[in-house]
Formats: C-alpha cells, sequence, structure tokens
C-alpha cells in the first residue's frame, strides 16, 4: 500500500518520552528533532522541559542537530538555548537536510533516530534517509492553516497505520 511510505516506525505521545538511554545502548548517536509541535508549541522559545531533555542527551552522549523548515530567527535562538546544532529553511522531506544533519555530528542512517510530528515532511523525509523515525503527538492544536489541512491527509493514513498495527 501506497501509506506505508509514510508510516513512522514508532509512535509516541512526546519527544520527552522516548527511552534515548536505551537506544544509546543500542548503538544510537545522533537525535535529529523538528521543533514546532514536537519539541515546543509552535513560534515558542525553549523552555525548561526542552533544556532539560538536551542536557540529559549530551549526557548521555548523544549528538543533536534541529532540523526545522522555518527561518534561521525562529530556529537559531532556540538551538543556542538547547546548545544544539540547527538546520534552518531544511526543505523538509528533501532527503539534503537530514544527510547534512548526519554529516554534521558524523553520524549514519544506523545510528540516527529521526523525532518530529508530521507524517508529510517530518517522518517521510527521514524515512527516505532510512534514519528510523518517531512520530509525536502534535504538542499544541493551534497551527498554521497549511498544516491544519495536512493533519486532515495524516488522519487518513494513520487510520490505515493503526489497522494493519493491530492485526
Amino acid at each position: 500500500m501506497l501509506f506505508k511510505t509514510f508510516y513512522p516506525d514508532n509512535e509516541i505521545k512526546s519527544a520527552y518520552d522516548i527511552p534515548y538511554e536505551e537506544l544509546y545502548a543500542k548503538g544510537y548517536r545522533g537525535v535529529l528533532f523538528d521543533v514546532d509541535n514536537t519539541l515546543v508549541p509552535h513560534g515558542a522559545p525553549a523552555d525548561r522541559n526542552a533544556k532539560r531533555l538536551f542536557k540529559r542527551l549530551r549526557h548521555i552522549g548523544f549528538q543533536t542537530v534541529l532540523i526545522s523548515n522555518n527561518k534561521e530567527s525562529r530556529v537559531k535562538p532556540f538551538a543556542n538555548e538547547v546548545e544544539s546544532r540547527y538546520i534552518y529553511r531544511a526543505n523538509k522531506p528533501s532527503k539534503v537536510g537530514y544527510e547534512n544533519a548526519m554529516y554534521m555530528i558524523n553520524t549514519n542512517a544506523k545510528n540516527t533516530i529521526f523525532v518530529g510530528d508530521q507524517l508529510f515532511t517530518d517522518v517521510w523525509g527521514a524515512k527516505r534517509c532510512g534514519i528510523m523515525t518517531y512520530l509525536s503527538k502534535p504538542i499544541h492544536p493551534k497551527e498554521e492553516i497549511q498544516i491544519v489541512i495536512k493533519r486532515w491527509f495524516e488522519a487518513i493514513v494513520l487510520h490505515f497505520y493503526h489497522k494493519e498495527k493491530n492485526r
């Protein structure tokens, strides 16, 4: 089925619920994140939870990169607050941003994970590169109209994903 192209490898409530220590023990070394509605509500600055997560990831030994389709004026201050590398205007789902991110932190598709809240940009782009994906629930329901429209189509894909997963 065509929809399988968009299926996440893992579905989670929050980016903050991933067992990062277990992933590190399995050999993963890089974590790539979307920012808006994955780590904080759309447009929000880095909060205490985000700062704590990135400190935890550094302590574990992970390298991180924020990959966003947003402008540098949005991504850079967030990245500075959480002390992470970043790529802005990544043009997700293009593979280039993901590949550049892995190059920045000297990882590859086999030892990198991606965490994001959108199927058609975040998950699809990472899957196209062979990166293990985590689809998180959006943090906040308020979103731009183009994302709201994509969510309708995502709901259809997720319906079939859940149906197949529960067989």
